[in-house]
Order: C-alpha cells, then sequence, then structure tokens
C-alpha cells in the first residue's frame, strides 16, 4: 500500500456548514496530495496570514495519500480561492457563518490500490474473495485503530499520551524527541540517538532537520526554559496534543478488542451486560447513547444489533466513561487495572484543553458499497520494455473514525507496518 500517494485516495463523505453569503468564515473543499495535516494547516496559517486557531477541519487524513477534504478559514473567500501552495488545489469555496470542528463529517470513501503482491490474477481473486467472505460471515471486521493513530514511522503517540497522564512530562516530551526508528530517515534518527545520548538541546537545535517542525520548537522551548516539560507541551497545536490523548485512549481501545476475541466472545452479537450504541437520525453509530444489555432487553438488541441498526460497543476511556457490565466489564476493568490508569485521570488540570470525557465506540465495523478488482499496473523497468504488475484495487465507504488500513489488514495479512 502506498507506493505512491495516489494509490490512497480519501474523499470525506461531507457534512459541512450551510451557505450563508454574509457568514465570517470561509468553507472549502481542497484537494491534497501527500501532506501531514497539521503541516498543511501551518502553511494554510503562514500562506492566509491569520492563527491556526482560526482553520477548522473535520477530520485527520493520512500524510502518503491523495485527500478531498473540508477547512474552514476565519478570512475572505477571495484570498482562500487564490491560496497557492504546492500540491495543493482548491476546488470550491463558499460562505457560511458556522466554522467546521472535528468530526463534522459522515464518513470517508476510499479508493485504494494494493501492490507487490507475489500471486497471479486467479489466486489474488481467490484470496480477496475468501477474507471478504469471512469478514461477512462475522459482520464485519474488528474496529481497530490503526497504525496511523500511533505513528507510522515510530509508534510512540500512546506513549507519549500515557506519560502526560500519569503527569509525567519529562518522559512525554522525551518518548516524542528521542525513541529513534529504523523507518525514520537518516538526518532524524541520528538527531534523536545524539539527544537521546546527550540530552544536550542546544546542539539538538542545530541536529533536528527543519522539516522537524513539532520537535524544533519542543527544542526550542526547553533551550529559553530549561526542565520546563510542561512549557514544552504547551508549544505544541491543540489537536497534537490531543492526539496524544487519543492515541493512549485507541491504544486501550484496541487491547479490550483483542481480549474479547481471545475469550471467544463475538464482536457483532451482544452479551448480558455490553453496552449497546443506536444509529442517530444520520444512520451514524451514536457513541454518547448507552443502552446496557439484560435479560429481559437482549433479544431486542440482538434484533438490532443483526439489522444493523445498532452496535455492540467498547470503552473509550475518559472521565466520565460509561463502563460495560458481566464479561465485558470485566475485560475493561482489568485492562485499566494493568494499566494503572483510572477515569479521572484523563481530568487533565496541568494542560489546558486536553481532558477528555470518554465515549464508547463500536467493536466492529463494515465497509459498505464494496467493490474491487485486479489490475494491471505498468511496471517501467530501466532499459527494457514496459511491463505489468498486479495490483489489487478496493473501492469502499466507512463511518467517520474508522480506519480503511483496518479493514485492508483482514485482507493483505501483512505486517502491522507494512500499511
Amino acid at each position: 500500500m502506498r507506493k505512491k500517494p495516489e494509490d490512497f485516495q480519501v474523499s470525506e463523505i461531507a457534512k459541512p456548514p450551510p451557505l450563508n453569503d454574509n457568514g465570517h468564515y470561509t468553507i472549502a473543499q481542497i484537494k491534497v496530495y501527500n501532506w501531514e495535516t497539521n503541516k498543511l494547516i501551518r502553511a494554510f496559517s503562514k500562506r492566509l496570514g491569520i492563527s491556526r486557531r482560526k482553520i477548522g477541519f473535520a477530520g485527520t487524513k493520512d500524510k502518503r495519500a491523495v485527500t478531498t477534504q473540508y477547512f474552514s478559514f476565519y478570512c475572505s473567500e477571495e484570498l482562500v480561492k487564490n491560496l497557492s501552495l504546492k500540491d495543493v488545489y482548491v476546488l470550491d469555496a463558499f460562505r457560511s457563518s458556522k466554522p467546521l470542528f472535528i468530526g463534522d463529517l459522515q464518513g470517508n470513501d476510499f479508493l485504494i490500490r494494493i501492490r507487490g503482491i507475489d500471486k497471479n490474477e486467479r489466486e489474488i481473486k481467490d484470496i480477496t474473495s475468501s477474507s471478504i467472505d469471512e469478514i461477512s460471515s462475522h459482520g464485519g471486521f474488528p474496529n481497530y485503530f490503526g497504525i496511523q493513530r500511533f505513528g507510522s514511522v515510530r509508534p510512540i503517540t500512546h506513549l507519549v499520551g500515557k506519560h502526560i497522564l500519569n503527569l509525567d512530562h519529562r518522559s512525554a516530551v522525551l518518548s516524542y524527541l528521542c525513541n529513534p526508528f529504523d523507518k525514520e530517515n537518516e538526518k532524524g534518527y541520528e538527531a534523536r540517538r545524539v539527544l537521546q545520548n546527550t540530552m544536550d538541546f542546544k546542539k539538538a537545535l542545530d541536529n533536528f532537520p527543519n522539516e522537524y517542525i513539532f520537535e524544533r520548537a519542543m527544542i526550542n522551548e526547553l533551550c529559553k526554559k530549561p526542565d520546563d516539560w510542561i512549557a514544552a507541551i504547551e508549544i505544541l497545536p491543540e489537536n497534537l496534543k490531543m492526539m496524544f490523548i487519543h492515541a493512549y485512549q485507541s491504544y486501550i481501545f484496541n487491547m479490550i478488542i483483542t481480549e474479547r476475541m481471545n475469550r471467544g466472545i463475538p464482536l457483532s452479537s451482544p452479551e448480558i451486560g455490553d453496552v449497546i450504541i443506536p444509529l442517530n437520525k444520520n444512520l451514524l453509530p451514536d457513541h454518547r447513547t448507552h443502552v446496557h444489555v439484560t435479560r429481559s432487553n437482549i433479544s431486542e438488541m440482538e434484533r438490532l444489533v443483526k439489522a444493523r441498526k445498532a452496535y455492540v460497543s467498547g470503552l473509550i476511556i475518559g472521565y466520565e466513561a460509561v463502563m460495560a457490565d458481566g464479561e465485558m466489564g470485566d475485560i475493561e476493568r482489568k485492562i485499566l487495572e494493568k494499566e494503572h490508569i483510572e477515569p479521572d485521570s484523563f481530568f487533565i488540570k496541568d494542560i489546558k484543553g486536553i481532558s477528555s470525557r470518554g465515549i464508547r465506540r463500536e467493536l466492529i465495523s463494515i465497509p459498505f458499497d464494496l467493490k474491487w478488482r485486479v489490475i494491471g499496473i505498468p511496471v517501467n523497468n530501466s532499459g527494457s520494455m514496459e511491463s505489468f504488475e498486479n495490483a489489487l484495487e478496493v473501492k469502499f465507504s466507512l463511518f467517520k473514525g474508522t480506519y480503511a488500513t483496518s479493514f485492508l489488514r483482514e485482507i493483505m495479512k501483512a505486517g502491522i507496518l507494512d500499511y
């Protein structure tokens, strides 16, 4: 996956604010090639001359991809339409009285090509058909948060969040700045390694590449305020700080799914003690509406889940978390005990804006409007005739917050970092 950005195409199924010609915000649909969301927001801010706080968006997207998504800007429509950034294209823009917030979308449409398959066309078709039949027989695929949630190159985001929740801000900062991984570029790897061994932040400011924007911002803050680890975290954009907490919540959720499967409990069938989340008026899972499964209502809950009008849920831990009962409650509580974490830890007083109430999330997800085919893609071999490789092209839609990679790993069966 992602040999080229064009191999991973995602378009938001939008829920933008309504048009209002007298509104203060510009809503724009923008097509982006190979941009990380935080760096894109920073580039928008610099080019438009507005604070990044005045730029809104509905959801973060993978970097190595072609994405079509909506943004809101507190500036003139003309400025946005004339926006000039490499590999960024404004498709549409209009005025509105409301900005965009995280979650202001219905879902995402995907068109993804998987290359490098060491199988012939018949084998690829048989494997794909078998995998999709298996997913269907289970009512969907496990709704894991994908590796991107934790960092595709350096999967450490959840560790930073855990240290913040444990009030160990020094470890949080050093987890983010150090911890070199082999998949990182050579200069970045070496800069992290040297900092890890020397703790010389002034030298680190010279060593870290300019494109490491957020690391350099933290290091610069530590040069000005030695040992002020909270200040180093505070210097980061709010959505990145929040991502640390979300990543740790996601890590716990993934463990909950795994343990439920290890105990042989179905993900798509309710048990007494489970918490069910119904669909809302937009036919999306309503993560804040909870129905506890009891002996008296289990037949009705089974009917709703089977009809895909409701989902069995797992815990996204937070300070107002709703816990399950029964065996699912036992799973959730034991994982929290193992992690030495309490719901109250998510009410964070020392860093503004990153507390989290917690919600419930569906344990299983379903790809909608699924289509797939095997295609031949040209391979240019230097000095020889053009040849072709077999690739699997998959087109589908998912609820917002669901990871395409978590669906495709069920077909690919590759290593977790190959996505």
